[in-house]
């Protein structure tokens, strides 16, 4: 994702969690400025604690309520987080609204491989295994049921771009990412 990232951007990181992202894109990228938000304050703060560069802030927000003006950010991204949204579409407009005009939008999410071979290994290890490990490691089946479901669910490929242009970006590209289990998606402003 710190590849689509700009030297001298000033950049927000939706869905944070631990900032990641952030720690990625300030080894490749030299940045303005850096916000990083999430609903979950214990998480910023493990993410705050990785970064001690004073160009980077981090802030508890809901990915489709920003409170940041319109037009703020050169780029925004968000892994992973997307298809936890509530509403994906708001989401892709808050982040629409607080790009510059040709800023970009930088999505990393899980996706359905095309192969048939690997999509059906993908699929019995999303269904089957996953699930098994999850129980046996963290006693919680439910969590990763619902993992696999959100993912198998949730449009991946050419529905994304287009969910993102009815949200009004232009220019969107996607680029699949390990045999197609996840995809970066790319939309300008």
């Amino acid at each position: 994702m710190a590849g689509f990232v700009k030297d001298r951007d000033s950049v927000l990181d939706i869905a944070t969690g631990t900032a990641d992202v952030l720690v990625s894109v300030l080894k490749k990228r030299k940045i303005k400025m850096a916000v990083g938000v999430d609903r979950s304050w214990n998480m910023l703060r493990i993410g705050k604690s990785k970064i001690k560069d004073k160009r980077v802030s981090f802030v508890i927000a809901d990915g489709m309520k920003l409170s940041f003006k319109a037009e703020s950010f050169d780029s925004v991204t968000i892994a992973f987080g997307i298809r936890n949204m509530s509403d994906p579409e708001l989401c892709l407009q808050e982040i629409l609204r607080v790009l510059k005009s040709g800023g970009r939008a930088i999505i990393l999410e899980f996706s359905i491989p095309k192969n048939p071979i690997i999509k059906a290994i993908y699929m019995f290890y999303l269904r089957h295994v996953l699930p098994f490990l999850g129980k046996t490691i963290s006693g919680d089946h439910y969590a990763y049921r619902y993992l696999n479901k959100t993912i198998e669910t949730f449009p991946c490929g050419s529905d994304f771009l287009n969910l993102m242009k009815k949200a009004g970006f232009s220019k969107t590209s996607l680029f699949p990412q390990t045999f197609g289990i996840c995809t970066i998606y790319v939309g300008k402003k």
